[in-house]
């Protein structure tokens, strides 16, 4: 085993890439005078930028220690996220994003305002702010400062903590999405560029596919599993993968907010898409080298499954890549934690502020972002320590998102697709499906023998959301037709968006360019199923 020790060059790499990102989050705090330009970019991002800045968002530290850890112990499985990440972008590139961008939106609670009333904005916005500082802020912090401690295991955790938010919070609050977006770029092709380096590197010392079947058990080489395992039943794609996967990509503010600012639909609909293209060869670069580890080390010879990545990179990377690499994992922590703070301080200053004071001049609703942004940097740097009393991040990020994210899918969904939704319902589905989700959670913890496999939780409470909205739009009074047409679909959208599409090159056809990613999906599911 390698001794986790950084040389000179190393540290200068990572030193010198930080001041980099954040220089260039200062450069962009420039002309941030309006609420769009500070909040959504001014509306100007283009589709590759948008591809780019989703993908680095949501490819944090965790994703690159996670996924090459729980290949190498379970098996290659938690693929399943990605492919069905991809998927999600489709659905929500072709049906939800269209109406987004039409209503002009800044934020998704604002989008239920206009659906049903504000009853459901000022919820929705409450639990995702909330959501921002204690699940995604404050993993992506602890998840770093989980890195550092493996290099550094004296260094106390909160002041990594510490560090990590205030370097990803000081271009945030001075340069906003633009600030966010750019650098997320540099960050997505440097995560891409380790990742290969890593993978092609491992898999050299493997020697060839052969040795990594002949190493591996086959079932580890799977992606659907057996109805009895315990960890991804394979009716856990569509009743847990799925859901859990749509709040994330296509109602959660934190991603969302990237597509909102595209310049237009098509660069908003090739940005999600190019996002999910981006997905597909993550098997290859993050999720197999754990199990080339497998064929390197042995099955046994890293007891945690955390260590896995941190070992193939101190011992198979030559001095100066390994640097490049480290400085990829401070961009996975840095991408993830700046977009959940601009995402936040978003919330809170368009859904809350603004609401309150409509006279406030963009002046000062940037100035009172930018304050808000600070504020969670610090809360959400106090909250992270706290995950510690969980088993496990993954687990935290999991069982948190099981319990929080269905009735909001369900609101959404049925909003969207069901002209019969009215207000009350709404607000009904949402509060009923978090009492629902607080009783089953006591269950779980307080009932010995009480258990239920966390990827059905979330279907279990999207029904029970689902049946709270059906119930009480049948029992009250219809929505105005007129009111709702510009947030509910339906056939004729068809076709307006075929003569649209009729106007372009055909490799610029949003239903092509879907086309091309269900096909490279199917292929690297058929490969490994």
């Amino acid at each position: 085993m390698p001794t986790f020790e950084l040389t000179t060059l190393d540290i200068s790499m990572v030193v010198a890439y930080v001041v980099l990102i954040v220089g260039i989050g200062f450069y962009f705090s420039r002309h941030q005078e309006s609420t769009d330009d500070y909040f959504l970019a001014g509306r100007s991002l283009t589709w590759s930028v948008i591809g780019f800045s989703l993908f680095a968002s949501n490819m944090s530290t965790s994703s690159l220690v996670g996924m090459a850890g729980d290949a190498y112990a379970y098996g290659i499985a938690v693929y399943n996220y990605e492919w069905m990440a991809a998927l999600v972008l489709i659905i929500f590139a072709v049906f939800f994003l269209p109406f987004y961008l039409r209503a002009e939106v800044f934020t998704m609670p604002e989008f239920l305002e206009r659906r049903y009333d504000a009853r459901s904005r000022y919820y929705f916005s409450a639990v995702t702010v909330l959501g921002n500082i204690v699940i995604d802020t404050a993993g992506a912090l602890y998840a770093g400062a989980l890195i550092i401690q493996i290099i550094y295991p004296s260094f106390p955790m909160w002041q990594s903590v510490v560090i990590l938010a205030i370097l990803s919070g000081l271009y945030t609050i001075a340069g906003g999405l633009k600030a966010v977006v750019y650098t997320d770029v540099i960050q997505a092709v440097l995560l891409i560029g380790a990742s290969i380096v890593v993978s092609a590197i491992a898999f050299a010392k493997v020697g060839s596919w052969q040795a990594v079947v002949d190493a591996t058990p086959p079932d580890m080489l799977r992606l659907v599993q057996p109805i009895d395992d315990p960890v991804l039943p394979w009716p856990g794609l569509l009743t847990g993968v799925f859901l859990l996967g749509f709040y994330f990509w296509g109602t959660n503010q934190f991603m969302v907010q990237r597509t909102l600012g595209a310049k237009n639909l098509d660069h908003g609909r090739w940005g999600a898409l190019f996002a999910g293209f981006l997905k597909v060869p993550v098997i290859f670069i993050m999720v197999l080298p754990g199990t080339f580890a497998r064929v390197i080390y042995g099955p046994e010879a890293i007891e945690k499954a955390d260590m896995v990545f941190p070992t193939m990179l101190f011992d198979l990377l030559p001095v100066g890549i390994r640097g490049l690499i480290l400085a990829a994992l401070v961009a996975a922590i840095m991408s993830s934690v700046d977009s959940t703070l601009n995402s936040a301080s978003t919330l809170v200053t368009m859904d809350f502020v603004k609401k309150w004071k409509p006279d406030a001049s963009n002046r000062v609703l940037v100035i009172i972002g930018r304050i808000v942004t600070g504020v969670f940097m610090l809360l959400a740097a106090a909250w992270a320590p706290v995950i510690l009393d969980f088993p496990s991040l993954w687990q935290y990020l999991q069982t948190v998102l099981a319990y929080l994210s269905p009735p909001v899918v369900a609101c959404f969904v049925l909003g969207l697709f069901w002209t019969g939704a009215n207000r009350d319902s709404a607000f009904a589905g949402l509060i009923v499906g978090h009492i629902a989700a607080v009783l089953l959670a006591v269950a779980e913890w307080q009932i010995a023998g009480f258990s239920i496999q966390f990827l059905y939780i979330p279907a279990i409470l999207f029904v029970v959301s689902g049946l709270t909205i059906a119930v009480v739009s049948w029992n009250g009074e219809a929505p105005d037709p007129a009111t709702i047409e510009e947030y509910t679909w339906n056939p004729s959208h068809i076709e307006r968006e075929l003569e649209h599409m009729a106007s372009l090159p055909w490799y610029k056809n949003f239903l092509v360019q879907s086309g091309g990613l269900l096909a490279a999906i199917a292929i690297v599911f058929l490969l490994f199923w």
